[in-house]
């Protein structure tokens, strides 16, 4: 008898569907709000928290999805440095996976409840998900971004941090608490990394 929570086509369409989703989410944040280095790097990134938002509830789905948008969306589209250094915004793009994949391990380590019943809950996702993430995401991004553009690392470290943290403080938290509930009942909804 197939398990029910083994991966099969399910998986795969919810991946490409959440690419589709992140890629847009990411060019509509570097394209409609401000920008630095090049049209990189926005003020105010908002895909960021739908990117945890999706990983936390699909695990590493979620997070190859986060990966894609990233590069594709906020990098290739958009970027004309990016775009003439095809192998670093490869590497650059690995900051939207430091972002969601450090609240996943913590949220599956320490055994946080994604609907925010308690206060840990809420510490673990603000450590995790909102500070600890950005600031190696921000921190990975300015060193790339300084392989092929020198100068700036400080301003792309500060807009990307600042923007990032900021959007997942609100977006985050509120998300989980209103939308886990429903995800958990969700046969795509993933308890660990894969299931």
């Amino acid at each position: 008898m197939k398990n029910a929570r083994e991966p099969t086509y399910s998986f795969v369409i919810l991946t490409l569907i959440l690419i589709v989703i992140d890629t847009i989410l990411a060019w509509a944040s570097v394209s409609i709000t401000p920008t630095v280095a090049g049209g990189t790097v926005s003020w105010l990134f908002f895909a960021v928290a739908f990117m945890i938002l999706f990983t936390l509830w699909f695990g590493w789905y979620g997070a190859i999805a986060a990966y894609v948008g990233t590069l594709v969306g906020s990098g290739l589209m958009v970027s004309d440095v990016l775009n003439q250094h095809p192998l670093v915004a490869v590497v650059w793009a690995i900051a939207g996976l430091f972002q969601v994949l450090i609240p996943l391990a913590a949220v599956r380590s320490f055994g946080v409840n994604l609907s925010m019943e308690n206060p840990r809950d809420y510490t673990y996702i603000l450590l995790f998900g909102v500070v600890i993430n950005n600031l190696i995401g921000a921190a990975w991004a300015a060193w790339t971004l300084s392989l092929a553009e020198p100068g700036g690392m400080m301003t792309v470290f500060s807009a990307w941090f600042i923007g990032n943290a900021v959007v997942c403080l609100f977006i985050v938290p509120i998300g989980l608490k209103l939308f886990t509930p429903k995800m958990e009942k969700n046969r795509l909804f993933i308890r660990n990394y894969w299931d």
